[in-house]
């Protein structure tokens, strides 16, 4: 075995974002993305919608826990459901659509948190340098 003085020590990985910011931002995002699409006059898509949205969870997903991504599915889902589907402006559950959406914003979700996970843990490897005696 032989040791290795490090330059500067190994810097660790960068902690993740706090889950009460991640849901807070969830909720604003989802609901201007949901916004804009009303504006745009694209709501009658909602799997367009449901696509923006499962790639803002996923965005969201790579600064986050693992705790933040069941929160973050479900707000996005909630203000898809709320906003993006008729009757606007009231909660529903339609057993055919909904668990199949909250499942596509929970995979988002999980999957942009394990690559934010091993992209951080990959630099956090390569940040280490081995110190060599100029000698």
């Amino acid at each position: 075995m032989e040791w290795w003085h490090m330059v500067d020590g190994a810097r660790p990985v960068p902690d993740p974002v706090a889950t009460s910011f991640v849901w807070t931002a969830a909720y604003a995002g989802a609901f201007g993305l949901v916004s804009v699409f009303d504006l745009l006059g694209v709501l009658d898509h909602t799997r367009l919608a449901l696509a923006a949205l499962a790639v803002f969870a996923a965005l969201l997903g790579v600064r986050g826990r693992f705790a933040a991504a069941p929160g973050t599915a479900l707000v996005c889902w909630g203000i898809l459901n709320v906003f993006a589907t008729h009757p606007i402006g009231e909660i529903s559950w339609a057993g055919h659509r909904d668990p199949e959406w909250i499942a596509c914003l929970l995979a988002a979700a999980l999957i942009g948190t394990v690559v934010g996970r091993i992209r951080h843990a990959r630099a956090a490897y390569r940040r280490i340098t081995p110190f060599t005696d100029v000698d």
